[in-house]
């Protein structure tokens, strides 16, 4: 009977040490806590009540204040702008790059299969990726509302304006019965080519981009850990 009491005095003794250091460490915490509260309700019954007139000129002042903040900030609030924008349009413009080659081969499996331009759009819509699908979705829309397929693919390409060339291919499909798959596939191919080239200068960047890390971060950090350790013992045995 005495080890039972023993043992699960034992296994309880863990939880009342734990349950007394909380509210040993709790209480503080708690009496400061009512202490700010009560400090800050006696400061704001303390605090002067504004008349109606200071209450205006505050207000003036505090517009004054604004007004000085925006004429000054206005410049660079601009210039952020701008340059938010063109690295916002610089995104798009690289995500719809990307979204072209599939595009064009969707487009050019669905004339292959004898679809007419119009049709070839809709059916690609429903399976390009997101960017040409919000685009391609924009052109079956207005043609749904009985604007014409020139006039629907003209405001893609006002734009886009880099989507001319697939415009004219599918425009020359629809006006002369041309058939459109080898200038899509030709389309396609220039267009990888083109990411292809785009993507071996971007890594002919990453090396002279990554000397600022390798010079003034990596550099530094090994000569304080190796060079300096080792002068420093040597001055210390002279």
């Amino acid at each position: 009977m005495t080890a039972f009491t023993i043992d699960r005095f034992a296994g309880i003794a863990p939880w009342v040490l734990g349950a007394g250091w909380a509210v040993v460490v709790a209480t503080p915490l708690a009496r400061s806590a009512g202490r700010r509260s009560t400090v800050m309700r006696t400061a704001a019954l303390r605090a002067p009540v504004l008349s109606t007139g200071e209450t205006g000129a505050a207000r003036a002042r505090l517009g004054h204040v604004r007004a000085r903040l925006r004429t000054a900030l206005g410049p660079v609030a601009r210039v952020a702008g701008a340059l938010g924008r063109r690295r916002r349009s610089r995104r798009a413009g690289a995500a719809l790059a990307r979204e072209l080659p599939v595009t064009l081969d969707l487009l050019g499996v669905a004339v292959g299969a004898g679809c007419t331009p119009f049709l070839a759009v809709e059916a690609t819509a429903r399976w390009a990726p997101p960017c040409f699908a919000a685009l391609l979705t924009n052109v079956v829309g207005a043609c749904s509302l009985n604007v014409g397929f020139d006039d629907a693919l003209g405001d893609l390409v006002d734009n886009e304006p880099s989507l001319q060339a697939l415009a004219d291919a599918l425009l020359v499909t629809d006006r002369l019965g041309a058939p459109a798959g080898p200038a899509l596939a030709r389309l396609a191919d220039e267009q990888r080519a083109t990411l292809r080239r785009r993507a071996e200068a971007h890594a002919r960047r990453v090396p002279v981009r990554l000397l600022f890390p390798l010079i003034f971060l990596v550099l530094p950090a090994f000569g304080l850990l190796t060079v300096v350790p080792t002068l420093l013992n040597g001055v210390a045995h002279l």
